[in-house]
């Protein structure tokens, strides 16, 4: 460690670069250090970070409360897989269930895998309950979606850096517009064999993308109408983020498949679950479906105490409050430069849409230089960057960011 620690910022740039795969392309900041709404790179530089490795630390990074208990339940007792049974993975599934409002919990490691068993879940479900013929059911999917990047989920990806060359790809898949009613009544009304419609409540990596007002109610009661479960993937949106505990609950609708990760464990551990009612969970047998890691006791103290901290410190309140200030304080800054075409975003997940093409290098730059000026956020194309903070921050320190982003993008100059 003692090596380790006397890095440079480019060293271990360096090492990544010629020992780790290539799979990502990260913000050159060699981070050492997080507190709160703040993490240092190795040289000591302080930044504010506007990513909250996309919206994982939504408790602020290092909260004392998850690190006790992931440091608490680590001393006592790790993994003990699941061919046996632990003393805290029961409690942690009676505190989520009733925390969320379901009556079971699948856990598992990341959001990706949480995905995948969601779809596992809406397949067998279609074949035992709705009575779909085996290898028929369809989920329906929505185009420019993120759902994760395993084979199945890249499959009804049309994302082409995703996709190409990692084929032949899953079948069972129907994709139709993001926030087109019509289109999803067609898709349902067209085939007997619709299973499940797969959705973000707000598209996340395709730029913060925010459906109009009633869509997910209404979609909820189409999928209601034809027998189709309705299933919502809020690893990114879920647990406090939008300004709610579920961004669905700003439409007062409850999934059949509810999809968590990231904030679950605020960042400390990979937790994800899915949950169900009975109904639907209950075609689930030993046998079917597993994970060594999934609900080892780490994770399921980390999940209870992560939880914990998003009511006691009123994270949803305090993201729905700041974001209506985010929001407005850009608008107005928009009106008056013309490189921000548009800002847009529910809570403090949010979003500045620059005014250039998709395939430019605008928005990476506009982020080099934020992060010159002591703040971190990431482009998701060409032309947006998404702002995504811990949900701990505070208006003082809201202000201060708002402030470091107003003088970027007025002093920047392609």
């Amino acid at each position: 460690m003692a090596v380790l620690e006397q890095l440079t910022s480019q060293q271990a740039i360096d090492l990544e670069n010629k020992y780790g795969a290539h799979n990502y392309h990260p913000l050159p900041v060699v981070l050492s250090r997080g507190e709160g709404v703040y993490v240092w790179d190795v040289e000591g530089k302080k930044y504010y970070d506007f990513l909250s490795a996309y919206s994982a630390v939504n408790q602020g990074h290092c909260h004392p409360k998850i690190v006790g208990a992931m440091v608490n339940q680590a001393k006592t007792l790790t993994l003990t897989s699941r061919a046996f049974y632990n003393d805290i993975l029961g409690q942690y599934e009676k505190f989520a269930t009733e925390y969320f409002g379901f009556e079971k919990l699948l856990p598992m490691n990341t959001g990706a895998e949480a995905v995948e068993t969601a779809l596992k879940i809406c397949r067998k479900w279609a074949y035992e309950v709705k009575g779909i013929e085996e290898n028929k059911a369809q989920i329906i999917v929505c185009e420019n979606n993120f759902h994760g990047r395993t084979t199945t989920i890249i499959s009804f990806s049309n994302d082409p850096v995703a996709r190409e060359h990692f084929g032949p790809f899953t079948k069972g898949f129907i994709k139709i517009e993001y926030d087109n009613l019509q289109a999803l009544q067609e898709a349902l009304e067209s085939n007997n064999n619709i299973a499940g419609f797969l959705v973000e409540p707000i598209q996340g990596e395709a730029g913060v993308y925010v459906p109009s007002e009633g869509y997910l109610a209404a979609a909820k009661k189409m999928c209601e109408e034809n027998n189709v479960l309705f299933i919502a993937d809020e690893v990114q949106t879920g647990i406090a983020r939008t300004g709610e505990l579920l961004a669905v609950d700003h439409e007062n609708v409850k999934p059949d498949i509810l999809i968590l990760g990231k904030a679950l464990s605020g960042g400390a551990y990979p937790v994800s679950a899915v949950l169900a009612d009975d109904s639907v969970m209950n075609v689930i047998h030993p046998g079917n479906h597993g994970s060594t890691f999934g609900g080892n006791p780490v994770a399921a103290a980390v999940a209870i105490a992560a939880l914990e901290v998003v009511k006691e410190e009123e994270l949803a309140k305090n993201a729905d409050r700041l974001g209506k200030i985010f929001r407005k304080e850009l608008s107005v800054f928009a009106e008056t430069n013309n490189l921000v075409n548009l800002v847009r975003g529910k809570g403090l997940l949010n979003a500045i849409v620059i005014n250039d093409t998709e395939d430019s290098e605008t928005a990476w730059n506009i982020c080099m230089k934020l992060r010159d000026n002591g703040l971190l956020a990431k482009p998701t194309h060409g032309n947006i960057i998404r702002f995504a903070p811990p949900l701990v921050m505070n208006e003082e320190q809201l202000y201060d960011c708002i402030s470091i982003i107003k003088k970027t993008i007025t002093e920047y100059k392609k």
